[in-house]
C-alpha cells in the first residue's frame, strides 16, 4: 500500500519499472488475461463464469484528486486510509440523460454493493473487491502515476443531489462508503494472484478465496459484523498483541517473571521503587538526561507512583519535562485496561510525559486508544521489566537477578514526599 506505479500510455507490460516506479502494468498482469486499466474513474473487470456462477474479478477505481471542483468532476472523492474509509462519488454527470444508476461506473458499483450485502457467506464470496488507486503527481506532471490505496468493500450506497458541470446547476449521482480492509497480515501488500485466479473460469469461488487477504477472507465469513475489526486502521499496525507481550512458557524468563511478581505481590510500596528503577534505565536509553525524583505517597497518589524529570537539551536550547510514573504489580497473566491507563493520562498537563511499568501486559485496546488519542506514555509489560532487569544485573550483579532486585531496594529509598510532581523542575 501507499506505493507509486508509473502508468504509462504505450500500456506497456514488458519492463519491471519505468522512470523508476514499479509499471503498473507489469505489477497487474496475468498472463493470457487483457491488461488491468484505469482509463475511467470506475473500471470493472470482465465477468468470468465458473462453475459456481458469474463472477467478476474487480472493480478498480481510480480517483483524480487534482480534477476536483473542475466542470469534468465537480465532486470531491475523500480518501482516509489511515483509518479506513473512502467516500467516493459515482460517475453520472450533469450532462448526462441516463438514469443516474445506468451510468457504466455507478451499475457496476451497485452491483457490487449488492453482493458486498449478500447474507451468506457463499453469496459474499463470489463478490468483487474494489481495488483502490489515487492520481499522484511527480516530477512535475499530474499525470501518469497512480498510488495504491488498499482493497475495499462498499458499506453505505446513497443519491445525492450535486452541484456543478457546465451548466452550474443541480444534478443527481451516487455516493459510495467504501471499507478499506486490514492488510496487516500481509504487510500492507496484495498478493495480484488472488486477482488472476479470480479471473480464472476454471477456479471456484472457494479455490480463489484461499488466496484472499485475510481480512478479505474474514468479511466473507462474518459479514458486516466484522467489520470494525477487518477494517485498516494505522493505529493497530503498533499494537503488540497480548501473546508477544508474555514469556515463552517454560522459560527462564516467565520463571523469573513469576519470581519478581511473588517477591512484590504483598509489598507494592516496593515494587514502586523497582519500577522507578526500570523507569529510569528506560528513559536514559534515548540519550538524555533522566533524573530520579521521588515516590510519591502510599495512598491518594491519584494516579502517580513516583516522579521524574526527563531533560532534552541544555540552555535556550533545552527543556525539562516532568514524568509521572506508575507501578502495577499484578499476576503476569493479567492485563492492564484504558481505564488504568486513562489514570495516568488524567494527570498529565502540557509537557508531562507518563511511564507505566508492571508486571503484567496491556490490552489491546488500551494499546489502541493510547496510539489513537497520541496519549505521551512509555508502556513497560512484565516481559520488558525483566529483560530490562537482566542488563541491570548482568553489569552489576554477576547475572544473578534476584541479587539484583534486592540490591537496587537496599540502594534507593522508600521514602515518599507529599510534594507536587511540577516541583522536581525546580531541583
Amino acid at each position: 500500500m501507499s506505493d507509486v506505479l508509473r502508468y504509462t500510455a504505450s500500456k506497456d507490460t514488458a519492463p519491471a519499472t519505468v522512470d523508476g516506479f514499479d509499471n503498473f502494468f507489469f505489477v497487474t498482469g496475468s498472463p493470457g488475461q487483457k491488461r488491468a486499466q484505469l482509463e475511467a474513474g470506475i473500471n470493472a473487470m470482465a465477468k468470468v463464469k465458473a462453475s459456481d456462477g458469474m463472477r467478476r474479478p474487480a472493480v478498480m477505481i481510480r480517483s483524480s484528486p487534482w480534477k476536483a471542483g473542475t466542470e469534468q468532476t465537480p465532486w470531491h472523492d475523500v480518501f482516509d486510509i489511515d483509518n479506513g474509509h473512502v467516500r467516493y462519488f459515482g460517475d453520472h454527470k450533469p450532462e448526462m440523460a441516463k438514469p443516474v444508476g445506468t451510468t457504466t461506473g455507478n451499475a457496476a458499483l451497485l452491483e457490487a454493493f449488492g453482493s458486498h450485502q449478500a447474507p451468506t457467506a457463499e453469496g459474499r464470496a463470489a463478490a468483487a473487491p474494489l481495488l483502490l488507486f489515487r492520481s499522484v503527481s511527480k516530477n512535475g506532471k499530474v499525470k501518469g502515476h497512480v498510488q495504491f490505496c488498499g482493497v475495499a468493500l462498499i458499506e453505505r450506497a446513497e443519491r445525492v443531489v450535486q452541484w456543478g458541470g457546465q451548466t452550474q446547476s443541480t444534478f443527481t449521482n451516487y455516493v459510495f462508503d467504501l471499507v478499506v480492509i486490514d492488510l496487516t497480515a500481509e504487510d500492507d501488500k496484495l498478493d495480484w494472484e488472488w486477482i488472476t485466479a479470480r479471473r480464472d473460469p476454471d477456479r471456484t469461488d472457494a479455490e480463489v478465496l484461499k488466496l484472499a487477504p485475510t481480512a478479505w477472507q474474514e468479511w466473507v465469513k462474518h459479514g458486516h459484523s466484522v467489520l470494525p475489526k477487518v477494517r485498516r486502521r494505522v493505529a493497530r499496525s503498533q499494537v503488540v498483541k497480548v501473546r508477544d507481550q508474555k514469556p515463552t512458557p517454560g522459560s527462564s524468563l516467565e520463571a523469573d517473571l513469576q519470581a519478581v511478581y511473588k517477591r512484590f505481590d504483598n509489598d507494592k510500596h516496593a515494587f514502586e521503587v523497582l519500577a522507578a528503577v526500570v523507569a529510569a534505565k528506560v528513559m536514559r536509553a534515548s540519550g538524555h538526561k533522566y533524573n530520579e525524583g521521588w515516590l510519591t505517597r502510599r495512598s491518594g497518589d491519584g494516579g502517580a507512583d513516583f516522579v521524574g524529570r526527563l531533560d532534552l537539551g541544555s540552555g535556550l536550547a533545552g527543556t525539562k519535562l516532568v514524568v509521572l510514573g506508575q507501578a502495577k504489580c499484578i499476576k503476569p497473566d493479567s492485563l492492564v485496561s484504558a481505564e488504568q491507563i486513562a489514570r495516568v493520562v488524567a494527570r498529565l498537563r502540557r509537557g508531562w510525559i507518563g511511564v507505566y511499568v508492571t508486571t503484567g501486559s496491556y490490552s489491546e485496546p488500551a494499546q489502541l486508544e493510547m496510539v489513537e488519542d497520541q496519549y505521551p506514555v512509555v508502556l513497560i509489560n512484565g516481559q520488558d521489566l525483566i529483560k530490562e532487569l537482566y542488563e541491570i544485573a548482568g553489569k552489576d550483579h554477576g547475572g544473578d537477578l534476584m541479587a539484583c532486585v534486592d540490591a537496587l531496594l537496599r540502594s534507593r529509598s522508600l521514602e515518599v514526599f507529599n510534594r507536587r510532581p511540577e516541583e522536581i523542575l525546580l531541583d
